[in-house]
């Protein structure tokens, strides 16, 4: 069976389930089964794969149909134009973190006149697959980045992350609950979160029940503990904020993921702390509210 017959044949039963990017799915499924590029793939469809590779993309296709997400499928996602692994230990990156990575370059650009050269402690709160903390030791190469996170099994995914892109040596990964198992001493300039903030009612709602209900893909396969963020989703940023003061340098920056309708919640936390200055809240490219920054007095 020739390559382009078997790419007509998966995107037609992937858009029997309603997944809307098939074609796009697919050709990555098959470029993943074939290692090589989309492109390669494109002058490769009179190929004819061998019945283990038939036999391999029937495996992957219906566990897509299934609704797992094909970034657990390839083990790999995409992230500020790099290439990342993933596995079911950490969640898919996503459009929203680079916009958080972005506000951060802009504020340490705003702050010092030659960020590459400025020695910085940067602290990144529940790493997941280490996005943030390898991003941020690429495109600040003076600064030394401590990553956290409960979960033993995501720092085996950040750590290779970070070899892969040849940062390890400059990021320390940490395994402990939020702040637990950094020095009392220790202090950053910067603090960055992308924290569990979905409320557990819509994670415990069956997909289709509400508008708010979870897409299978993200409540049936991503890890609960990184998105369960409890009553209201905010059990988790009250817990950081309660803890934050102790690690967050005089003037320094904290900047955090939110979810789309915790913009007032948020604030509101963070105001009644009281050691906090220049709140605000940024949105994304769909005027949402995403990204909430603070500056300690």
């Amino acid at each position: 069976m020739k390559i382009k017959d078997i790419f007509t044949d998966g995107v037609r039963r992937l858009k029997q389930v309603g997944i809307i990017e098939s074609e796009l799915e697919v050709s990555l499924l098959l470029a993943d089964l074939l290692n090589i590029d989309r492109t390669t793939l494109l002058l490769a469809e009179d190929r004819t794969l061998d019945a283990g590779q038939r036999e391999k993309f029937e495996r992957n296709i219906l566990r897509r149909l299934q609704r797992e997400p094909l970034a657990y499928i390839v083990e790999e996602k995409e992230f500020w134009s790099l290439p990342f692994k993933v596995s079911k230990d950490v969640l898919i990156p996503r459009p929203e973190t680079e916009l958080l990575i972005e506000i951060t370059l802009k504020t340490v650009k705003s702050l010092f006149k030659n960020p590459d050269e400025q020695t910085m402690k940067i602290l990144d709160l529940g790493t997941g697959s280490g996005i943030i903390a390898v991003v941020l030791a690429l495109e600040l190469p003076a600064a030394a980045v401590t990553a956290i996170d409960l979960s033993c099994n995501a720092l085996k995914v950040a750590k290779h992350n970070a070899k892969r892109h040849e940062v390890a040596e400059r990021i320390d990964f940490v395994n402990c609950d939020w702040f637990g198992g950094i020095s009392p001493r220790a202090e950053y300039d910067l603090v960055l979160a992308n924290p569990p903030y979905i409320a557990r009612d819509i994670i415990e709602k069956p997909f289709g029940e509400t508008c708010e209900s979870l897409q299978p893909e993200v409540g049936n396969y991503e890890p609960h503990l990184a998105l369960d963020g409890g009553e209201r989703g905010i059990q988790s940023i009250i817990r950081i904020a309660e803890n934050l003061g102790k690690r967050l340098k005089s003037g320094g920056w904290f900047i955090m993921e939110i979810g789309a309708d915790q913009a007032e919640d948020v604030s509101g936390i963070f105001r009644e702390i009281a050691q906090y200055k220049t709140i605000a809240i940024h949105n994304d490219y769909a005027g949402l509210p995403r990204v909430f920054q603070a500056q300690k007095k």
